[in-house]
């Protein structure tokens, strides 16, 4: 993953100072409630304050990408937290109705000890059936800082649609996926017209659409330079 120089903001790791921190819950999420304080723009720090984190681990999002069909593989899979009855925000008005079937990429949590370009391959073969001729990281971000430990790290994957398995998923995990190939046009489409209902889909979907050009050529040039060894 590429190192940032430099960091628009004055602050880092150093300016907080952690007071306490008591593990509250310890499931599958895990919950942390921290008393801390941090320094402040106009100087100084800020009063004591209490905050509850939740840890679920870190995560990769693949979007699989055929560039000689033009064409991205893409799933569909239930989503508790998109179940009305237990907690989910009601749609915008005007917006599609909310579902909790969500129209989704590849994605996994990395496992103590893997690296991020060993989860993509890994929930590629899991969830879709597909391996990845290349790999290309996208970009990182962090799901909900306001309350969860999350990043998630988005990868472009170079990959032959046509391979796509037709349902994917782990049964012991309770997962029930259906894999489509959607061209991108019609992927920018039902992003355009609010069917995509999730962060990663959407920024993956944007980053190919602003990138698109530039992924191309590097590929081609590396499948030239291939060819000629």
């Amino acid at each position: 993953m590429p190192v940032k120089d430099k960091s628009p903001v004055p602050f880092g790791q150093v300016d907080v100072e952690i007071l306490s921190s008591e593990r509250v819950y310890d499931g599958f999420f895990k919950v942390d409630r921290t008393r801390l304080k941090h320094r402040l723009f106009e100087g100084g720090w800020s009063a004591e304050m209490t905050r509850e984190v939740v840890d679920r681990g870190h995560a990769v999002v693949v979007l699989p990408y055929d560039p000689s069909r033009d064409s991205i593989v893409m799933l569909e899979q239930f989503r508790v937290g998109a179940v009305a009855a237990v907690g989910a925000a009601p749609a915008i008005a005007g917006e599609p109705p909310a579902s909790p079937w969500l129209v989704e990429l590849v994605a996994g949590m990395v496992d103590p000890g893997e690296t991020e370009e060993e989860v993509a391959h890994r929930e590629m073969q899991e969830e879709a059936g597909l391996v990845a001729e290349a790999l290309e990281f996208a970009t990182s971000y962090m799901s909900s800082p306001g309350g969860l430990t999350e990043r998630i790290t988005i990868y472009i994957a170079k990959v032959d649609a046509t391979t796509a398995s037709r349902y994917g998923g782990l049964a012991d995990e309770h997962e029930d996926i259906r894999v489509q190939e959607v061209s991108r046009t019609d992927a920018l489409k039902m992003l355009d017209e609010g069917h995509v209902d999730n962060a990663a889909t959407v920024i993956g979907l944007q980053w190919l659409a602003l990138h698109r050009e530039r992924l191309l050529a590097k590929w081609q040039l590396t499948e030239a330079t291939s060819t000629n060894e």
